[in-house]
């Protein structure tokens, strides 16, 4: 897999998008949420049910969005990164292929998060985190 800072400058550098994208087209994500969480699951050997109540998630809602028939706003994507222990970097990797923005750290709430999800905090840690500094929880 090629490394994105080359593609984007060997993105800048071409003459034709045609033959780029031809090129480069296998590179692309194209998998949904709910394939990236099935890999997730399967790559860390977890449960939809330990990931789901770790998530801080409603049971329903949570089973729908790792079947696909939902799809979760930005913090309900941070609740379920937070509940598979994911790192800062996967993530990252998460936000983006569900389109959202990844996390920045010059934003309050996005820091708070990046803080609990470095410490391995729980959901409700990081909400009282948050709401110790007047931030909108994450749910």
């Amino acid at each position: 897999m090629r490394d994105t800072k080359k593609l984007l400058e060997e993105l800048r550098l071409c003459e034709n998008f045609r033959t780029f994208y031809d090129t480069y087209q296998d590179t692309m994500v194209t998998d949904t949420l709910a394939q990236t969480l099935e890999h997730l699951l399967n790559t860390k050997q977890l449960k939809k049910s330990q990931v789901i109540k770790k998530a801080n998630i409603t049971e329903v809602y949570g089973y729908q969005i790792f079947s696909g028939i939902r799809q979760p706003e930005r913090k309900k994507v941070l609740c379920l990164a937070v509940g598979m222990d994911l790192n800062i970097e996967e993530t990252q990797t998460l936000l983006q292929r569900t389109g959202y923005p990844t996390l920045y750290i010059k934003k309050p709430f996005d820091c708070v998060v990046m803080y609990g999800i470095c410490k391995k905090m729980s959901v409700v840690e990081i909400n009282e985190l948050l709401f110790r500094y007047g931030l909108e929880t994450l749910g």
